[in-house]
This record gives C-alpha cells, sequence and structure tokens, in this order.
C-alpha cells in the first residue's frame, strides 16, 4: 500500500488534498465557534454552535490525523529527522493538552477570561501547526 503511495501519480497528491481538507474542517469550525465566544453572530447559541462545530472539527481531525499518518508511512525516517516535523509534533501534542484541559475544565459552560485565552491558544497552535506542515513540504 505505502508502495503505491509513493509510486502513484495520484494517490499521495489525493491523500494530500484530503489532508488539508481535515485541517480546513478542524481549523474553520474552532474559529467559527471562537468568533461567537467573542462576540460575533451572538444570535447563535453558543451551546448548539459548539455542539455542531465540535463534532465537524472532530471528524475534520481525525480525517488529518488518518491521511497524515498514511503520509508519514511513506517516509518515516526522513520525517522523523526533520526538525519541522519534530515542531509540528510538539505543536499538536500542545493543541491536545490545550483541548483536554478546555473540555476537562468545563469552560465551554464557564466562557471566563481563562477559556477565551485557551480558545486564542488553540487557534495560534493550529495555525502554527498548519504552516510547519507546508514548511515540511518545501
Amino acid at each position: 500500500m505505502f508502495t503505491a503511495l509513493q509510486t502513484s501519480t495520484w494517490a499521495y497528491p489525493a491523500l494530500e488534498s484530503l489532508h488539508v481538507l481535515g485541517i480546513a474542517m478542524l481549523v474553520g469550525n474552532l474559529i467559527a465557534l471562537e468568533l461567537r465566544v467573542f462576540g460575533r453572530a451572538q444570535t447563535l447559541p453558543v451551546h448548539a454552535l459548539a455542539r455542531l462545530s465540535l463534532g465537524i472539527a472532530l471528524t475534520g481531525f481525525s480525517l488529518a490525523a488518518a491521511t497524515g499518518g498514511l503520509m508519514f508511512a511513506t517516509q518515516p525516517q526522513e520525517l522523523l529527522a526533520n526538525r519541522t516535523f519534530q515542531v509540528k509534533m510538539g505543536l499538536l501534542a500542545c493543541a491536545g493538552v490545550n483541548a483536554l484541559w478546555f473540555h476537562g475544565r468545563g469552560s465551554l459552560a464557564r466562557l471566563d477570561v481563562l477559556a477565551r485565552a485557551q480558545m486564542i491558544l488553540s487557534s495560534v497552535l493550529w495555525v502554527a501547526v498548519i504552516f510547519c506542515g507546508r514548511w515540511i513540504a518545501y
């Protein structure tokens, strides 16, 4: 299977496209929720939007993780030695810890200063992950 990804003219680009789609679903929905929390679209109930947005974001994360894992499997040694890839993985871990902390403390119910700071941190981390991902390709 991994050989097919390496030799096919269309398989790897299709995988990359699905990876980008997953990232767009993830980050786009997190930012939409963040904009609502910070006062945009106030007619939308936060908790209803959160249920929708976070479900789509989780689907996007799952798609990005699955496609990222397949892309990683085509050249693991090169990626493990790549400093930008290492930074990207560290940033992903930080984003995961932040998400666990956010949901673990019930931040959506509170929407206090810390919850808002965590949302901003989440967006910053995910944008940094995206930058690292693009940097790896070049």
